[in-house]
C-alpha cells in the first residue's frame, strides 16, 4: 500500500489529495475472483471510483456504467465496449441513439422499466440493429420493474425482434454482511427464473447479481466479520442454484474501498473546550458510509514533519467549510498535533471522492493520483477550481 513518509509525501503530492494504489486494487480483484471461482464473472460498478477504470481493464469482465458521463469516461479511456453494461434508472433517448448507432450490438443494455425497454427497442428498430438486454427486477424501490411487468415482456418477447433478452439483473443494497440476506434474494431470483422457464419457455443466459458486500471502514467494530467466510458462504449459495447459466457478480465498494488514501494538512490547531485540528479538506471531499456524527474512528495515520516526542491528544478533526457539520472525526488520537502535520485517511478508494458536496463554498477539488510500484505516482487530476462552475461573469 502507498504509505510514504512525510518527506516523501510533501515532495510528491499537493494536499488535499487522493492516492489510489493500483497494485492493492488489482490484488483485491484477484482475491475476489479466486474466492468466487472461474464460473463467476466480475462486473465493476465504476461509480465507486471512475479514476481507475483503465488501470483494471485486464482484471475486470464488465463495467456497470450508469450515466452518459460515465460512458464518456469509458470512451476516453478506450475501454473495450464488449465490457460495458449500460445501466441506469434514467437513460436519455439522445444518449441511447448515440450509443446504439456507434456501437450497435456490442454493449449490454439494462432495462429498468417497460418504458425504457420499449424506447431501446424502438431505437434499435429504426437502426435495424438487434441489441442485447438484461431486464432488471425491482427490489421494492425505484429501480427495476415489477415481476408482473418483467413476465409480460418475457411472454411477449417475440413481438420485440430488435431486443435479445439475455438475462435478469438484480441488485438491492450495499454494506450487507448477513448471509441469510443473500440466500433469500438468490432463492427469489432462482424461483423467478424457474417460473420464466416453466410458464414462458424462457431460459436466460445470464444473471447479473449485486450482493452489496460489506466493507469495514471503522476501527473497533462491535460486530466484526470474516469476509473470507462470507465469500465462501456466498459461493455455496451459488452452487445450489437451479440456474445454470452465466453468473456475473456486480461489485463496486467491495472492490475499490481499500485501495485509496486521502491526505489533508492540519492548517490550524486550537482548543475550544476540546482540541480542534482544522484541515484543508473536509466533508465535501471525503465521506465514510456509516459514519455517525463523526463519532466512529476510521483507519488513519498521522504524518509529522519530524519524529518528536509528545503527548497523545484526542482531537476533533474539522474541515474547511463554514458549517458546524464539517467534522470528519471526533476524538481522533494524534501525537502532539501541529500545523503542517498530514492526516492520512485510509480505505477511501470507493465513493469518497465523488459523494461529497464538492461545490459548496467553491473550494478547489483535490488532486487525484494513481500509484503502482512499477509506475510510481502519476497525476490523474490536478487541483481544479470550482468557483468557475458556481459563477461565470
Amino acid at each position: 500500500m502507498f504509505q510514504p513518509k512525510y518527506e516523501e509525501l510533501v515532495t510528491q503530492v499537493t494536499t488535499p489529495a487522493y492516492v489510489f494504489d493500483i497494485d492493492v486494487l488489482c490484488n483485491r480483484i484477484q482475491f475476489i475472483k479466486n474466492k468466487l471461482g472461474n464460473k463467476v464473472q466480475l462486473c465493476y460498478a465504476m461509480k465507486a471510483n471512475p479514476f481507475v477504470v483503465k488501470a483494471i481493464e485486464n482484471q475486470i469482465d464488465y463495467y456497470e456504467v450508469c450515466s452518459h458521463g460515465e460512458f464518456d469516461i469509458c470512451e476516453r479511456a478506450g475501454i473495450n465496449m464488449n465490457k460495458i453494461v449500460l445501466s441506469g434508472v434514467y437513460k436519455a433517448k439522445h444518449d441511447l441513439e448515440y450509443v446504439i448507432a456507434k456501437y450497435q450490438d456490442t454493449l449490454i443494455y439494462t432495462c429498468e422499466s417497460p418504458n425504457q425497454f420499449h424506447m431501446i427497442h424502438e431505437i434499435a428498430k429504426q437502426m435495424n440493429i438487434k441489441v442485447n438486454a438484461l431486464l432488471r427486477i425491482t427490489t421494492h424501490n425505484q429501480f427495476g420493474m415489477s415481476e408482473d411487468q418483467l413476465c409480460s415482456l418475457i411472454e411477449k418477447r417475440k413481438e420485440f425482434p430488435y431486443i435479445n433478452i439475455i438475462g435478469i439483473h438484480h441488485f438491492s443494497g450495499t454494506q450487507r454482511k448477513k448471509i441469510n440476506m443473500y440466500k433469500e434474494e438468490l432463492e427469489y431470483v432462482d424461483s423467478l427464473i424457474l417460473k420464466l422457464e416453466n410458464e414462458y419457455g424462457y431460459v436466460p443466459d445470464k444473471l447479473e447479481f449485486g450482493p452489496g458486500f460489506y466493507v469495514e471502514y471503522f476501527q473497533h467494530s462491535k460486530q466484526p466479520y470474516d469476509e473470507e467466510e462470507l465469500l465462501d458462504g456466498f459461493v455455496d449459495l451459488l452452487d445450489n442454484l437451479h440456474f445454470q447459466g452465466q453468473i456475473t457478480i456486480e461489485l463496486g465498494r467491495f472492490i475499490a474501498a481499500t485501495c485509496g488514501n486521502y491526505y489533508t494538512d492540519i492548517v490550524d490547531y486550537k482548543v475550544n473546550d476540546v482540541p480542534y485540528c482544522i484541515v484543508n479538506g473536509g466533508m465535501h471531499q471525503t465521506t465514510y458510509y456509516g459514519q455517525m456524527m463523526a463519532m466512529k474512528i476510521p483507519y488513519y495515520r498521522q504524518l509529522k514533519k519530524k519524529e518528536v516526542q509528545g503527548d497523545y491528544i484526542n482531537c476533533n478533526i474539522s474541515g474547511s467549510l463554514c458549517t458546524i457539520n464539517d467534522n470528519l472525526v471526533k476524538g481522533l488520537t494524534l501525537q502532539n498535533p501541529e500545523v503542517g502535520d498530514i492526516i492520512e485517511f485510509q480505505r477511501v478508494g470507493a465513493y469518497a471522492m465523488c459523494e461529497g458536496i464538492s461545490l459548496f463554498l467553491s473550494r478547489d477539488l483535490p488532486s487525484v493520483y494513481l500509484y503502482s510500484n512499477k509506475e510510481g505516482l502519476q497525476l490523474q487530476r490536478a487541483r481544479f477550481e470550482t468557483n468557475i462552475l458556481n459563477f461565470k461573469q
